[in-house]
């Protein structure tokens, strides 16, 4: 039997990870959050998944960008890290207490 999702489960699919870096932890300072989302999401998807997974909370504003894969080398072997793309997310309001530590 294939289990079909219901749109509450791919909405939080959208959302793979927090990023955490040095320019995100600046950026929290104004509410803004950085996501690793799937490559298809689109911004409405992306908002609605944020909205869903902290209640209470509304998003004012949402940019993407597509961040293309690099060559990379370790000794004799080399490869690409892969394709992935990331979501800025401005919140209204109160800042998101689970990502500010992270």
């Amino acid at each position: 039997m294939s289990h079909v999702k219901s749109s509450k489960e791919t909405l939080l699919d959208v959302l793979k990870k927090p990023l955490v870096t040095e320019k995100a932890a600046l950026a929290v300072e104004n509410n803004q959050y950085t996501f690793e989302v799937v490559q298809n999401a689109t911004k409405t998807e992306i908002k609605q998944a944020v909205e869903e997974l902290f209640p209470g909370r509304k998003v004012k504003k949402v940019r993407t960008v597509y961040m293309p894969s690099h060559e990379k080398r370790l000794g004799m072997k080399h490869g690409r890290t892969q394709s992935s793309k990331k979501a800025i997310v401005t919140i209204d309001g109160e800042p998101l207490e689970d990502l500010i530590g992270a």
